[in-house]
């Protein structure tokens, strides 16, 4: 039974399922601020790195897993009967979309389920996966319950003599962000009961410098939501003003590097050849899809998420069209991608729009290649399956035997200079290439 003396003592056993670039970082945090972590998930590849006291995300060094491993304050298991020994249970797990651009919320309702055959009196249970407001309260809390025991909800009268405890607190990883640590984001949380509230935030308050209580589930949920409807919105403005600067003759760089000289009112947001990770693409048609329900049309986050989704078709185009000055079709054309990661130095390809680039130009018949410092080999996706494709080496004459070199992803262990040198025809969807000056003839900048 979780405690306010079990968490100031670091002494309650901490549960993370889902290891995921969200999950594992939180594990760590937890274990190495001195309480027992056991972490969790169906993947059996995982389980067997962790075991082996490996990492397999880039930014956390093996030596972290193993020393947390020695000190007996992180373990990893797919034994779900092991929650019953848990106090605390936080749960990573992805909540992607449908292909009708729908929430799909089967990892988080197979997770709850699982949690609910184990659940015991006293535990608390705080859900990380952005989702739709109401999620918490309408979806996680009735199976839960499942279990016969209960967690009332304040707004329904109800408050004390909670069996178990309830709450939400959206996770806010940036991965590959290394100036900005876990403990020194802002944790926003939300109960759904002030007991409920007051151990989440105790917990958290373990691992982070800032804890901000808010009053409810729905909250907390939507407050994810806006901050990455925020990016959403404004990267479908600059990359609409990046369309229209292109027809004008106008560098949208130079115009969003002059703008952002204003000390107030303005911040600047960036191009790119569209959205990737495991937030901005997707979280903004969970509230679109809510919206529908209080018959409400979300037009201004809907057509931010169709001006986004359409960048990779105009890279694509962008290419065509070079190729074509070339004298040279896409068909047959030899092309490689510079960076298939969703940004740059992190090993991470959810969403990336480098593979759905990749997708197109094999559809209009091109030989499709990439290379990616981060990423060896491509892992197979819910959309995509290249991973019969691995990094090509760029030593020696390499660039020079691709009709077209695309920089999608700006990593910053590229040399650009040797790169516009020896590439026959660069499209820069990233403007990597804005201080290189011999060679530029051959960069197109889309």
């Amino acid at each position: 039974m979780i405690s306010e003396e079990l968490i100031r003592q670091q002494q309650a056993r901490v549960g993370v399922i889902g290891l995921g670039y969200v999950g594992l970082p939180l594990a760590i945090a937890f274990a190495q601020s001195g309480f027992p972590v056991v972490g969790f998930d169906i993947d059996a590849s995982k389980i067997d790195t962790l075991t082996r006291q490996r990492s397999y995300i880039s930014y956390i060094p093996h030596g972290e897993i193993a020393s947390l491993w020695a000190r007996e304050k992180f373990s990893a298991t797919a034994d779900f009967k092991v929650l019953a020994k848990l106090d605390a249970i936080l749960i990573c797990v992805p909540t992607p979309l449908s292909e009708r651009r729908e929430p799909d919320l089967r990892f988080v309702e197979s997770t709850a389920r699982t949690i609910s055959r184990h659940l015991q009196r006293g535990q608390l249970v705080v859900l990380e996966s952005t989702s739709y407001p109401g999620t918490t309260e309408e979806l996680l809390l009735p199976i839960l319950e499942e279990s016969g025991l209960r967690c009332p909800v304040a707004a329904a009268g109800g408050a004390a003599g909670s069996d178990f405890y309830l709450a939400y607190s959206p996770e806010r990883i940036d991965p590959g962000r290394k100036e900005l640590k876990l403990r020194e984001i802002p944790k926003i949380v939300a109960g759904v009961n002030p007991e409920s509230t007051r151990l989440a935030m105790l917990l958290y308050q373990q691992v982070c410098t800032r804890v901000v209580a808010v009053s409810s589930p729905r909250v907390a949920e939507m407050s994810k939501l806006l901050e990455n409807i925020y990016r959403s919105v404004n990267i479908a403005l600059v990359n609409e003003l990046k369309l229209l600067c292109l027809r004008m003759g106008i560098d949208i760089w130079e115009v969003i590097a002059a703008a952002a000289t204003k000390p107030f009112g303005f911040a600047p947001f960036y191009p790119g050849p569209g959205l990737g990770g495991h937030c901005i693409p997707i979280d903004p048609f969970y509230l679109s899809w809510k919206a529908k329900e209080h018959d409400f049309a979300a037009r201004f986050i809907e057509l931010a998420g169709e001006v986004n989704a359409a960048m990779p078709y105009h890279v694509v185009e962008a290419i065509t069209s070079a190729l074509n000055r070339c004298r040279k079709s896409v068909y047959g054309a030899r092309i490689l991608l510079l960076g298939v990661a969703y940004k740059k130095d992190i090993d991470d390809t959810r969403e990336s729009p480098g593979l759905k680039i990749m997708q197109l130009l094999q559809e209009r018949g091109a030989e499709v290649a990439y290379n990616d410092p981060y990423i060896p080999r491509l892992p197979k996706t819910r959309k995509y399956d290249f991973s019969y494709l691995s990094s090509v080496p760029l030593e020696g004459e390499a660039l020079a035997q691709y009709d077209c070199v695309v920089i999608v992803t700006d990593h910053s262990d590229y040399d650009y200079e040797r790169i516009v040198q020896k590439a026959q025809l660069i499209v820069d969807t990233r403007n990597a290439t804005e201080r290189v000056r011999r060679g530029r003839e051959k960069v197109v900048r889309c």
